[in-house]
């Protein structure tokens, strides 16, 4: 199983927000995730700043997945406010960090 993370941003003065929507993320949510493909799916804030990490056997099927979900796109713009959002035209994902390091 490959990983991927991401980094994506908060709006100053959302940061409770934030948190506070995904301690009460909706259970259709996390069931299009894991519908999806995600797998071990983890967020980390510092600051502003959101550090995405999760693992899948296939990206693009994922990604496909994703992105034609409607529960998913009512979650986009419910989040759209709060955060700042930037994605790769190529794939409508947010830009994937490439790895620099891996200890097994």
């Amino acid at each position: 199983m490959a990983s991927y993370a991401w980094v994506l941003e908060v709006r100053p003065g959302y940061e409770e927000e934030y948190k506070k929507r995904h301690d009460e993320i909706w259970p259709e949510m996390t069931e299009a995730l894991r519908t999806a493909g995600f797998r071990n799916y983890n967020i980390f804030r510092h600051g502003l700043t959101l550090f995405g990490y999760f693992e899948c056997d296939d990206l693009p099927a994922l990604q496909k997945a994703i992105a034609a979900d409607p529960v998913n796109a009512r979650w986009g713009e419910w989040m759209a406010p709060i955060m700042k959002v930037e994605t790769d035209p190529a794939t409508s994902f947010p830009y994937l960090l490439p790895q620099q390091f891996h200890m097994d």
